[in-house]
């Protein structure tokens, strides 16, 4: 299945914040293509993405951060635009 991870840090106590976010991006990037900021895309079978949230699970702060799983089951089509001059970090993923 195709995955767009999404996820926003608290960064109130920013040294904590910033641990956290530095942890949730490591995770992002073991599983998925970094493709702006905090947004990851890729194919991932259902369990790679249980394993992944149960490890970002770990890291983040339920009642502070914002972390969105988006999939899209196989066989579906999805349409992917790239509307600006800069070079797609994804393109051979999708």
């Amino acid at each position: 299945m195709q995955v767009i991870f999404i996820y926003d840090i608290d960064l109130t106590d920013e040294k904590r914040g910033q641990k956290r976010l530095n942890k949730v991006r490591k995770i992002g990037r073991k599983y998925l293509t970094h493709i702006q900021k905090s947004v990851f895309e890729g194919e991932l079978t259902e369990g790679k993405l249980a394993k992944m949230e149960a490890e970002i699970l770990k890291v983040i702060e339920k009642d502070k951060d914002s972390v969105i799983f988006y999939t899209i089951p196989d066989g579906v089509k999805i349409n992917r635009k790239l509307i600006t001059d800069l070079p797609d970090p994804a393109k051979n993923v999708l």
